[in-house]
């Protein structure tokens, strides 16, 4: 199949960066990698494009790098800075004049029940609702050509999934990979993964424990996202080793499939 291209369209923690009057230094810096919204990529072949997860600054991004057209949206996981922003799929629907396929674990597709009722009720409205159908991911699957590989980890004790496309995956808001989704992550051209911070958090990978997953995996490349306001970005880099950056809202490139 053609060529895949990955764009991270937020690299932010759950609050963003700046954070809301928050007057660190990062919060306050002009450099605008450090100007971070919440986390969510784009994928793009085949004239198909799939986000995973829409965060509550999927509009936003959406605008930002012109996405024109919607394909499918797969989740990780049902915490609200990675599905707030569904009501706004919207003028897709509009456009498309079809429902957008949703892909996610049985989890978080009844989470995204619960939280956005209106669209599942079948009451009668004269608003625009979005139109969505919903697919339980219980396993590997085939996405418009795309082989997408579900990678299990754990949020604290909250289950959650990354995703494997082609020699890139994608792996956000994780404490822990067990050794069964490791074996998923060879082989890699580039691993996008959760590093919230320096310090050791009970929910998410610290840059030491993200660095010392690297070490193991050995992907090519390595982009840390669901960066805090901790980490500043071309200070922090510098620090890291070779093949092993920050990412940043915007950052693009090619997955070989």
């Amino acid at each position: 199949m053609p060529g895949l291209r990955l764009t991270v369209l937020g690299s932010g923690t759950s609050m963003g960066v700046p954070t809301i009057g928050c007057e660190c230094r990062v919060c306050r810096s002009a450099d605008p990698h450090d100007n971070r919204t919440r986390p969510s990529v784009l994928l793009q072949f085949d004239g198909h494009n799939i986000v995973i997860d829409t965060s509550p600054d999927f509009r936003q991004q959406a605008l930002r790098c012109g996405l024109k057209r919607l394909d499918a949206v797969l989740f990780t996981h049902g915490h609200a800075d990675h599905i707030l922003g569904l009501d706004d799929i919207r003028p897709f629907n509009l456009h498309q004049r079809a429902e957008i396929p949703l892909y996610g674990s049985r989890e978080t597709l009844a989470i995204i029940s619960r939280t956005f009722a209106y669209i599942f009720d079948e009451a009668p409205t004269q608003s625009t609702i979005p139109g969505v159908s919903l697919h339980p991911i219980d396993g590997p699957f085939d996405l418009f050509g795309l082989r997408v590989i579900p990678v299990p980890a754990m949020h604290g004790a909250m289950p959650v999934l990354g995703f494997r496309f082609g020699r890139a995956a994608y792996l956000t808001d994780f404490s822990s990979v067990p050794d069964s989704s490791r074996a998923l992550l060879r082989d890699l051209d580039h691993l996008i993964l959760d590093a919230l911070r320096f310090d050791p958090h009970p929910m998410h990978s610290s840059v030491d424990q993200s660095l010392a997953l690297i070490a193991d995996l050995k992907p090519r490349n390595a982009y840390f996202t669901h960066i805090a306001h901790d980490l500043a970005h071309e200070e922090v880099n510098a620090k890291l080793p070779a093949g092993v950056r920050l990412a940043h809202d915007g950052l693009s490139f090619e997955v070989a499939c």
